[in-house]
C-alpha cells in the first residue's frame, strides 16, 4: 500500500537474529540497525519504528514482526530489513506480503523491485530444502555404515560455563543500552523538551528503540531510565540495568 503521493515516505526497521546468546552480545542486532539506518538515510525517507525478534525465520508469528506489518498497514510504510530473510525465510509468506500490496526492501539488494525479492525468495528457500534433504540423505548413509549418531559422544569440556565473565558481558551489554538511550534523551533535552510525557512522545515519534525492545514510550518509561541513571551516578560500580 504505497504513501499518498506529496506525503515523505515513511519506514519501518525490522531485525532479526536466531539465538538468545545473539540477541544478548547486540552485535547482530546493532550491525543490522546501522545498515537498515543507512539505508532509509540514503533514500530519503523517515524511520518511524523499529522492531526486533530473537527466532527463526520459520517462525512468522514472532511478535516483533508482526508489530512492524501492523505499523506499515497503518501509515503505509515500506518494511527494510538489512537482508530479506531477516524478514521472512519462508517464499509464500514473503509471496503473501507482496500481494497484499506490502512495501519491502532489503539494505543489501537497494535495486531490487517485487519481482527479484521474490525470485530471490525462492531460490534460497529451495537452496535450503536440497540442503537439508542432503543432510538427511548423509545421515541415514552413515547409519546404513553402523555409524552411531546422536547422543552421549563421551566429550566433556576442560572446564564449565564461567558464570563470572557471562554476568560482566551481560553488564556491559545492559550498560552500552541506557547509554544510548540516555543520548537519545539528552539530545531531546537540548531542544527544550524536559516532561517525561514529552520527552516519551518524541522517543516515539523518532522510533527510538525502548529497553524491552519496543517502539511506544511512555512517561513511567522515561522515569524509571531516568532514576536508573542518576542511582547509577551516586552508586559507584552500578551498571544501568534497562527494563
Amino acid at each position: 500500500m504505497p504513501a499518498p503521493v506529496g506525503r515523505p515516505r515513511h519506514a519501518v526497521g525490522l531485525y532479526r537474529v536466531s539465538t538468545a546468546e545473539q540477541g544478548q552480545s547486540g552485535l547482530g542486532l546493532e550491525a543490522q540497525q546501522a545498515s537498515v539506518r543507512a539505508f532509509v538515510a540514503s533514500q530519503g525517507w523517515t524511520l518511524v519504528a523499529e522492531h526486533q525478534d530473537i527466532a527463526g525465520g520459520k517462525d512468522d508469528r514472532r511478535p516483533g514482526f508482526q508489530a512492524a506489518l501492523a505499523k506499515c498497514r497503518q501509515l503505509g510504510a515500506v518494511l527494510v530489513a538489512a537482508r530479506l530473510d531477516r524478514i521472512t525465510r519462508r517464499a509464500h509468506t514473503l509471496s503473501g506480503l507482496l500481494e497484499e500490496g506490502l512495501l519491502l526492501r532489503a539494505a543489501d539488494m537497494p535495486t531490487a523491485d517485487e519481482l527479484m525479492l521474490r525470485i530471490y525468495a525462492a531460490m534460497a528457500q529451495k537452496e535450503r530444502e536440497l540442503i537439508s534433504a542432503r543432510t538427511r540423505a548423509a545421515l541415514a548413509a552413515a547409519k546404513a555404515r553402523g555409524r552411531v549418531l546422536g547422543g552421549d559422544r563421551g566429550y566433556r569440556p576442560a572446564t564449565g560455563p564461567d558464570a563470572a565473565a557471562a554476568a560482566v558481558a551481560r553488564r556491559l551489554v545492559a550498560q552500552q543500552e541506557a547509554h544510548r538511550l540516555l543520548l537519545e534523551v539528552d539530545a531531546a533535552k537540548a531542544e527544550g523538551i524536559t516532561s517525561h510525557a514529552a520527552l516519551a512522545r518524541v522517543l516515539t515519534a523518532r522510533g527510538v528503540v525502548t529497553p524491552r525492545g519496543g517502539s511506544a514510550w511512555t512517561h513511567t518509561t522515561v522515569a524509571r531510565l531516568l532514576a536508573r541513571s542518576a542511582h547509577a551516578q551516586d552508586t559507584p560500580g552500578h551498571v544501568i540495568q534497562p527494563g
